[in-house]
């Protein structure tokens, strides 16, 4: 197989410092021997010094040295070559870090302004209605207001010997001062040092001229030259440091700054406390983060620039495929798609009989219920959270989720309906943490409408509440309108906003929203085309940025705020879920796998990513809960009960609130391991990690506590409360409690788990492995699922299985063995079958009507070949109890599943024989020992 083929199966590794290509290097024997065909790594190109993920890439054009350098990389690509094994590697073209020192192209912007080579690389507007800020970068990095900040001396005019530079400094953070300043600042010693005075005379000639950019620069950096060589002179670099030095005030006396702060304001950036980002920021973020700047993917040099290094990675070989993070933020996603498809495909080797081989290209695209990703884009497909969610709403009962959300209504004494939840998250998030973004909207669409006799007489204040509707109104993350046109569900989308917004709407002309909505569909063009060709250009940019808000806004109300608050089923609150449609029923589930193969055949199919709020396993064993709704909330009343001497009042309310102790219990319930009570040093991590993540989430939701404005009684009592119900003191109720309970659901969850994983390695697409799910997986959301993964008890257990085989794995299943074993299972036939995987049909099988609720049942062909996979599902409410064994088939007793070409066949994962009589597969001898079965011929 070629590394540059579909990848049969994926593992998804999280590269930092503590995991680098060595360490990664080590692992392709295990990897290859579990099945894998490539890996599937994490940003591995230089990111901020210290960073965990990688997200935050200062430059494209070097590997991150925290990771490894050249030596290590080849090492690393010679261990997956000799395995068999290829590369893909996630990039991130949407956004870079920025701040402090490390972004080059970032520094060129803050000491160059509009003038600098990089201006045009990132997403900024130079020229904001806020007159202070015209040609210049709002920097909201200081941690208090500037005076502030400015008459403490924290902001300090250095000198760096090695670069002949002049910088500000705030604490970590480069602010390099303009080079039109540096004869001003060393006025004073330009006497007494003849070759730094004509330097500076250069500078001063070349600034006051009229002259290009780029003469500017040439002399600038001469001068730094000079400066460099002066400063290894003691006596200059003495004078050179008492120079800056007369920009610094003494604390205290206020007015001694007035020089460092003349000097600031004539800088090409504004610093600015935090705070005021939210409101004034004029750059692009990655939603409400300041220092991930957004990058300007559409401009061909850019392009060129960014992707240049990875060319030559694909070109040698050494890169087989890319997962583009985050494709929404990008300002035309279907252009850079292509732009990225023709530019692999052209630098790619050619195989031996000389055609050019294509690398794999997959999209991080979140698909709203009914969405499809745009069959314009050349790309393999997505990242697969649309898969996860369908195959996690396969595990929820719908009648026990609509009890359990009465249940947590009561414990909570909440009252409001999801959708009225969904648009106040939405506003919150215009009016809070993106409201600068949204007030640049407004600005433009003032500015479109004043253009025009028919528009000019809206006003901003309606403009402004007509976009809020619409913004808070829309159905999907974003629509991909472009000057090439609209497609028809893009219209949809843009008329169901429309549709709500009208409902919501209080005034009684609804001109501003039709007015909008003729912008986002170019209805404009032909209602009034002497409008739209004067101001062509305003209303693309405006229909571009309006396209990046609402994913951003999707992101931040929905995944970041809306699933912490109403938590009913925490699992259901996942990465690419809609949380009014929960549940999805057997014959849903067959129709979205036909059309997945019909359409997008190798597309990614994920469970567990580095982005999901819960491991795939927590979220099987809290599936579970929609089973048992009422026990559930008997369980629930009674730990509140217990626990009422842990909490306490914060503000007039119990701290944690009701909300937040539910969330709690999910999540103690959900990581439980499965091998039983937690004593000790283990107990004690288990607790901090509930810790954290009972505080990230309530900073979240932004109920009693918020990222931005932190409640610390509030989140001191939320600590103590997770450790005082996890306290390893004798006697402790709520423990003994989760021991006796946790049992019978951690086994259905099993079951659920190993469903899931059999459904993932046989469906049309990609399969893809998050690192360490091949055991049980009880990570919670990052940094949880990011600690470092015991590979070596997974190997260990991998070279038993080969021998102690399927008994051994079933015997140790609370261990994760029996998961290991149908795993590798699983993508040894793939291997054995890639074809059958790759483009075999998909043909649902008859389940008898008595459990047809209970039994997902397909075969995939192709040509002669065959294989049934059986599934069941809400294993709790079947005809017949489980017994209370792991599992047993007894329920399936008297039922059969028709439809399979076979006579004889083997189950590959218990490796049982299995007879197709004339009415079918008799479910219990199929099912006998495991809740799946995958048959394929005896031969």
């Amino acid at each position: 197989m070629s590394p540059f083929d579909i990848p049969a199966a994926t593992y998804r590794l999280q590269f930092n410092r503590d995991f680098t290509f060595d360490d990664a290097a080590a692992l392709a024997p295990f990897l290859a021997s579990l099945g894998i065909t490539h890996v599937y790594a994490s940003p591995f190109l230089k990111a901020r010094a210290g960073s965990m993920h990688g997200y935050d890439t200062v430059d494209y054009h070097r590997i991150n040295p925290e990771i490894g350098d050249d030596d290590s990389f080849a090492r690393f690509r010679a261990a997956l070559a000799s395995h068999g094994l290829g590369l893909i590697l996630d990039f991130v073209p949407n956004h870079m870090g920025v701040g402090r020192a490390d972004n080059a192209w970032w520094l060129d912007v803050l000491e160059w302004g509009q003038d600098a080579r990089h201006a045009r690389y990132f997403d900024i507007d130079w020229h904001p209605a806020k007159g202070e800020l015209d040609g210049k970068v709002l920097l909201p990095i200081l941690g208090r207001a500037y005076g502030e900040a400015l008459t403490a001396g924290e902001i300090e005019l250095r000198f760096s010997p090695a670069e002949g530079a002049l910088d500000f400094w705030y604490f970590d953070h480069r602010l390099p001062l303009r080079p039109q300043d540096y004869p001003a600042v060393l006025a004073p010693l330009l006497a007494d040092c003849p070759a730094l005075a004509a330097s500076m005379h250069a500078i001063d000639d070349v600034a006051h001229a009229t002259v290009p950019p780029r003469l500017l620069h040439a002399t600038a950096a001469t001068a730094k030259q000079v400066l460099a060589a002066a400063a290894g002179d003691p006596t200059i670099l003495r004078a050179i440091g008492d120079a800056a030095a007369r920009y610094s005030g003494t604390p205290g006396d206020a007015t001694s700054f007035a020089p460092v702060h003349a000097l600031l304001e004539r800088q090409n950036y504004r610093l600015a406390y935090w705070r005021a980002a939210s409101d004034e920021i004029n750059y692009r973020r990655f939603f409400d983060i300041v220092d991930l700047a957004g990058v300007r993917m559409d401009r061909v040099t850019v392009f060129r620039d960014a992707h240049e290094f990875l060319g030559r990675l694909v070109a040698v070989g050494a890169l087989h495929g890319l997962r583009i993070d985050h494709i929404d933020g990008m300002a035309d996603p279907q252009r850079y798609c292509r732009r990225l498809n023709a530019f692999a495909a052209a630098l790619a080797p050619r195989d031996m009989a000389g055609r050019r081989l294509r690398p794999y290209i997959v999209v991080e695209k979140i698909l709203g219920v009914g969405e499809r990703l745009p069959a314009a884009w050349p790309v393999s497909g997505t990242t697969g959270y649309d898969y996860l969610a369908l195959a996690n709403a396969l595990f929820i009962d719908p009648d026990g989720y609509a009890r359990l959300m009465q249940n947590w209504r009561h414990f909570t004494a909440t009252e409001t309906s999801l959708e009225s939840e969904i648009n106040r998250c939405r506003r919150l998030v215009i009016h809070r943490s993106l409201a600068s973004e949204f007030t640049y909207l407004v600005d433009w669409l003032q500015a479109i409408a004043e253009a025009s006799w028919f528009t000019r007489d809206l006003t901003r204040k309606g403009l402004r509440d007509a976009l809020t509707e619409l913004v808070a109104a829309f159905p999907v993350y974003r629509t991909y309108v472009t000057e090439r046109g609209i497609s028809d569900s893009d219209r949809r989308a843009i008329e169901r906003a429309l549709q709500q917004a009208r409902r919501r709407w209080n005034g009684a002309d609804t001109t501003a929203l039709e007015f909008i909505v003729s912008l986002l569909t170019l209805d404009i063009s032909r209602e009034r085309p002497a409008h739209f060709a004067a101001s062509r250009d305003a209303i693309l940019r405006f229909i571009t940025r309006f396209q990046q808000y609402t994913g951003a806004i999707a992101a931040k109300a929905i995944e970041d705020t809306l699933f912490y608050r109403i938590t009913p089923l925490a699992s259901a609150n996942e990465v690419g879920t809609d949380p009014r449609q929960p549940s999805l029923s057997v014959e849903a589930f067959h129709q979205a796998a036909a059309e997945r193969l019909a359409q997008w055949p190798n597309t990614m199919l994920a469970s567990e990513t580095h982005d999901t709020k819960r491991a795939e396993d927590v979220r099987a064993r809290l599936n579970v809960l929609s089973e048992y709704p009422d026990e559930w909330a008997r369980r629930v009343a009674r730990w509140h009960a217990v626990n009422a001497a842990h909490r306490t009042v914060v503000d007039g309310m119990p701290a944690p609130t009701p909300a937040d102790e539910y969330l709690i219990y999910q999540t103690v319930l959900g990581a439980w391991p499965a091998t039983g009570r937690l004593r000790g040093a283990a107990l004690d991590e288990f607790a901090r990690r509930i810790v954290a993540y009972a505080l990230k989430a309530a900073r979240e939701a932004e109920l009693s506590t918020s990222w931005t404005v932190p409640n610390d009684e509030y989140e001191s009592a939320l600590r103590d409360f997770v450790l005082r119900i996890l306290s390893p003191e004798e006697p402790n109720r709520f423990i003994d409690g989760v021991v006796r309970f946790a049992p019978e659901i951690v086994r259905l969850g099993a079951i659920n788990g190993l469903a899931q994983l059999v459904l993932k390695a046989t469906q049309p697409g990609v399969p893809d492995f998050y690192q360490g799910s091949e055991f049980w997986d009880t990570s919670l959301v990052d940094p949880d699922n990011r600690r470092p993964v015991d590979f070596s008890a997974r190997r260990r257990a991998l070279a038993a299985l080969e021998n102690g085989g399927f008994e051994l794995a079933r015997r140790r299943w609370r261990e994760g063995w029996l998961k290991l074993w149908l795993l590798r299972q699983l993508l040894a036939l793939r291997a054995r079958c890639p074809e059958l995987f790759r483009t075999g049909s998909y043909f649902p099988l008859a389940v008898d009507d008595a459990i047809r609720g209970h039994v997902v049942a397909y075969a995939r062909r192709l040509d002669d070949a065959e294989i049934v996979v059986l599934v069941s599902r809400l294993a709790r409410r079947m005809p017949a109890p489980l017994p209370n064994t792991f599992w047993s088939g007894g329920a399936f007793a008297g039922h059969t599943v028709r439809g399979a070409r076979g006579h004889q066949m083997v189950d590959v994962l218990s490796r049982a024989a299995i007879d197709v009589c004339e009415r079918g597969i008799a479910l219990d001898r199929a099912l006998a020992v495991l809740p799946v079965a995958v048959l394929c011929a005896e031969r």
